[in-house]
C-alpha cells in the first residue's frame, strides 16, 4: 500500500515546498501569508458545495486543527521574516515526524514495524543535518521553526483522526482551509487593509498558486492518511525538504553546502526504507 501512495506523498511533498517558497520570496510574508490563505479558502468556498458535509463526529477535530492552522501559518510568515528557507524549512519540518511517530503509537494505537521506525530515524536525521545545529542561531529563527514542529505534529494528529471520522477527506480539507482563511485574511484587512489591496493587486497570481498548492498539498496528505498510519504518511511527506532546498538554491538564490546536500540524500534514504517496510 505504501508503494502505491508514494507518488502521491511526493507530489504533495513538491506542492508544500512550492507555496512555502512563495512566502519565503514575497516582499512581505504576512500579507502574502494571508493572500495564499485567503485563496485557499476561496476554492474551499467553490467546492464546498459540491461536496458531503464532513460528518459530525469530525467536527470537534476540524476547530482543533483550525486553531492550530492559523497558529501554523503565523509561524511561518514570523519565521520567513527572521531566517532564510534553506535552514529554518527543514527544521520545522524535521522535528515534526518523530512527535508524530511517538504520538501515533500511543494515542492513535497504529504500532510500526521496525523498519518503518528506521526510516522515520534516517529521514529526522537527515532534515535535521540539512538544518544544522539549532542552538547556534535560535535569534534567527531556529527557535520559531522548533516551535512550529509542535504545532505541525499537533495539527497532523488531529487531522489523522478526524479525517478518518469525516468520511469524506475532500470536505475536511477544504473546511480546514475555510476555517483557516477567514480568520487570517480579515486580520490583513483590518490591521493593513489599504496596503493588503494594494498588495494583492500585484501579486493576486502567486496567491492563486500559493492557495492552490497548499490545498492540494495538505488534501492529498489527509487523503493517504485514511489508507496509511499517520506516522508514515508524516515521514514520507518531510521529502518536501528535498524541494524545499532545490527551490533555496535555484529561486531563492540560498547557499546550501555539502553537509546539506549530504544530509538530503540521507532524506532520501529513509523515505527509500519507508515505503519498502
Amino acid at each position: 500500500m505504501i508503494a502505491a501512495v508514494f507518488p502521491v506523498i511526493l507530489v504533495a511533498a513538491a506542492l508544500h515546498a512550492t507555496w512555502n517558497a512563495i512566502i519565503r520570496g514575497g516582499e512581505d510574508r504576512g500579507l502574502m501569508t494571508a493572500l495564499v490563505t485567503g485563496a485557499a479558502a476561496a476554492i474551499a468556498m467553490v467546492g464546498l458545495p459540491f461536496l458531503p458535509a464532513p460528518a459530525r463526529l469530525s467536527w470537534p477535530f476540524l476547530a482543533g486543527s483550525a486553531i492550530l492552522s492559523i497558529s501554523y501559518y503565523g509561524l511561518v510568515a514570523w519565521t520567513y521574516r527572521v531566517a532564510e528557507m534553506s535552514r529554518t524549512y527543514p527544521l520545522m519540518r524535521g522535528a515534526a515526524p518523530l512527535l508524530v511517530a511517538i504520538a501515533s503509537t500511543t494515542i492513535l494505537d497504529e504500532p510500526l514495524r521496525w523498519q518503518a521506525w528506521c526510516g522515520v530515524a534516517v529521514v529526522c536525521a537527515g532534515i535535521l543535518g540539512v538544518a544544522g545545529n539549532p542552538l547556534r542561531s535560535l535569534d534567527k529563527g531556529a527557535g520559531l521553526a522548533l516551535l512550529n514542529a509542535v504545532v505541525i505534529a499537533g495539527y497532523t494528529m488531529v487531522d489523522g483522526a478526524g479525517v478518518r471520522q469525516s468520511g469524506s477527506a475532500a470536505a475536511y480539507t477544504l473546511w480546514i482551509f475555510l476555517l483557516t482563511g477567514i480568520p487570517l485574511t480579515s486580520w490583513a484587512i483590518m490591521r493593513r487593509g489599504q496596503v493588503f489591496r494594494a498588495y494583492l493587486g500585484r501579486h493576486w497570481r502567486l496567491g492563486i498558486v500559493g492557495g492552490a498548492s497548499t490545498t492540494a498539498s495538505y488534501g492529498l496528505a489527509l487523503w493517504v492518511m485514511t489508507l496509511v498510519p499517520v506516522a508514515i504518511v508524516a515521514a514520507l511527506r518531510e521529502t518536501a525538504i528535498l524541494f524545499g532546498v532545490l527551490i533555496s538554491i535555484v529561486f531563492l538564490r540560498e547557499p546550501v553546502g555539502l553537509r546539506r546536500t549530504i544530509a538530503a540524500m540521507l532524506i532520501a534514504a529513509g523515505a527509500a526504507l519507508l515505503r519498502a517496510s
